[in-house]
């Protein structure tokens, strides 16, 4: 059976919130989409539907980068990402990501950080974010935390600190 990459709909909100429970080790991530939601702070919220069941999702949400002299840049963050187990591996998670940045560039955003598999977001144009002298504000491996350029010129002098939105304080 095929699915079907789409924005979410307000009647989706119990099949992600389960989606993402089941996925990660705790809810942590299910409980951060529901907060992000609550707050307006879902920039482009993406579930993928196979029949009547919601098998993916990806949520993009607002984040800043401090530079040096506190100038803020804002930018987009990737994730939370999830598919169910059983689908994993027939390219609903690679489909969700494209059409997220897609739709990204489409709205004119200037870059996307990500924090994930060092194997699995170059495919996307992710590059290591320290090669242009960005960092998390906590600490994670350099192979591991990505930003990709989503328009022309986007990470020209975007060097700094990333601090996410503050519901991702308690993930």
């Amino acid at each position: 059976m095929g699915f079907v990459i789409r924005d979410e709909a307000p009647g989706d909100v119990a099949s992600i919130h389960a989606l993402n429970a089941a996925v990660f080790a705790t809810d942590a991530e299910a409980r951060l989409v529901d907060a992000l939601r609550a707050h307006g702070r879902l920039t482009l919220s993406l579930v993928a539907q196979e029949g009547a069941a919601i098998v993916g999702h990806i949520a993009f949400s607002p984040l800043t980068i401090t530079r040096p002299g506190a100038r803020m840049v804002e930018g987009i963050g990737l994730g939370p990402m999830s598919v169910s187990r059983p689908r994993q591996g027939f390219g609903i998670g690679t489909r969700l990501v494209a059409a997220g940045l897609h739709r990204l560039r489409i709205a004119g955003h200037p870059f996307c950080i990500a924090l994930g598999h060092p194997g699995y977001y170059p495919r996307f144009g992710f590059e290591r974010a320290g090669r242009f002298g960005i960092r998390w504000e906590r600490d994670v491996p350099d192979e591991a935390f990505f930003v990709a350029e989503l328009a022309p010129g986007g990470l020209l002098g975007v060097a700094g600190v990333v601090r996410y939105a503050p519901e991702f304080a308690g993930v």
